[in-house]
């Protein structure tokens, strides 16, 4: 299934697509072997359509894409970070539905504020 508000991102394109963004961007730094990645990805799924206009989603494949990671201290995954004016404003670590949700909502709506 296709999801609009849902990019996958690569080193290359990291600062046009995040960094240089207009609109928050929240990344989730992923693997194809990762359990809780694969617990959590349906989730973020239906956040990115339930958002749409407000934050925009991206995903990186650390295994394809390991600079990127490497730059923001990815330890673990999946990691979430959220970048408004190509700054981090919050990192949510682990396959935590209810905190990611609780950090989106939070800049979506100190985005609409703005």
């Amino acid at each position: 299934m296709s999801h609009a508000n849902l990019m996958y991102v690569s080193d290359q394109e990291f600062e046009s697509q995040v960094l240089k963004s207009d609109t928050p961007v929240i990344v989730d730094f992923w693997a194809a072997w990762c359990g809780p990645c694969q617990f959590i990805a349906p989730f973020y799924e239906t956040l990115s359509d339930e958002y749409v206009g407000k934050i925009k989603f991206a995903k990186v494949d650390t295994d394809a894409n390991p600079n990127t990671p490497g730059r923001y201290g990815i330890q673990g995954i999946p990691t979430f970070i959220i970048f408004k004016s190509g700054r981090e404003v919050a990192r949510v670590v682990g396959a935590d539905r209810a905190r990611l949700k609780k950090e989106v909502e939070r800049v979506a709506v100190s985005s609409n504020v703005a």
